[in-house]
């Protein structure tokens, strides 16, 4: 069973070398050192649609970008980096890479751009809650000797928030990933069982919640699902109440024994992070759609008569 991890918390300012200073100081933090030798790394990004990093919808180009620095600085300049991302439903790869400022950032750091839905694929299944699931999973990334996990900190209302367990749903090669969502939880779940990072670094200089706003953060931790635990609670959920945390629990992908926060205390990120209210929730709008369709079965009518008015 994999135990919880060291999470650590660094305050940043939005500046390239602000930005790659904390990136160092939270690795040195969690006390991140790789198993073997580093010549191949991948870095996988949330570019999930062609927004940009200022919403606070995709990862900034400069988080990965210090990450890039790090690398070359402690495991040497020969070292092969990729760049990773693969298609989804409403966004291509190739597009989200030109538009979010990384094929710029690929020819300032000589690094690979490479779409994971066009790579070589290799059919896996995973049991989660008892339904089985299947997935197109790119082999590649099973070669790596060091990948990346790099996602936001952001709300989503299908699953509450979206940050590294997220994130690796994202690494399915089948673009049209619609196809998971009535067993959503189950599918982040079950991919986290088969792609497996070996370093989550979590973009939280601009977060999403209610807004997008300036919240000055790096995360980092070996473990994806510790790093949830307590993006969960830095954007205002019990996490024990958010249902693919809950399942990963229960299926032992994630683990509470030993895990704990170092650096900055997270009161300081969830004073200022934007949380999501009830009347501004799913569940909210679910609710109202109910109460509508509640009314049309009562009154036969579609329009209330105070709406008419």
């Amino acid at each position: 069973m994999k135990l919880g991890d060291v999470v650590g918390l660094i305050r940043t300012q939005h500046s390239k070398e602000e930005i790659k200073s904390s990136i160092a100081k939270a690795l040195d933090l969690i006390n991140f050192k790789p198993k073997g030798r580093v010549k191949v790394v991948d870095i996988k990004p949330n570019l999930c649609y062609y927004w940009h990093s200022s919403t606070g919808s995709t990862t900034d180009p400069l988080v990965v970008g210090g990450i890039i620095d790090c690398i070359r600085e402690r495991y040497g300049d020969d070292v092969h980096i990729r760049v990773v991302e693969a298609d989804a439903t409403a966004m291509r790869t190739k597009h989200a890479f030109l538009m979010l400022g990384y094929e710029k950032l690929a020819k300032e750091k000589n690094v690979e751009l490479f779409n994971l839905s066009e790579d070589e694929l290799r059919e896996e299944k995973s049991c989660v809650n008892g339904v089985e699931i299947r997935f197109q999973v790119p082999t590649s990334l099973f070669k790596s000797d060091l990948f990346i996990n790099v996602p936001k900190l952001k709300t989503l209302s299908e699953t509450k928030f979206s940050c590294a367990l997220k994130n690796i749903y994202g690494c399915i090669a089948y673009p049209k990933k619609i196809v998971y969502h009535s067993v959503l939880h189950e599918a982040i779940v079950g991919i986290n069982k088969i792609i497996r990072p070996h370093l989550t670094i979590v973009d939280g200089i601009v977060a999403l919640g209610k807004y997008p706003t300036k919240l000055g953060l790096i995360m980092a931790s070996r473990d994806p699902f510790s790093v949830d635990w307590v993006a969960a609670q830095i954007m205002g959920f019990n996490p024990s109440k958010v249902k693919f945390l809950k399942i990963a629990l229960k299926e032992n992908v994630g683990n509470l024994e030993g895990l704990e926060i170092q650096g900055e205390n997270i009161a300081v990120f969830q004073k200022y992070f934007p949380k999501v209210g009830f009347f501004s929730s799913k569940q909210w709008w679910n609710t109202l759609y109910s109460l509508f369709l509640f009314y049309i079965r009562l009154s036969d009518d579609v329009i209330p008569p105070m709406l008419e008015k």
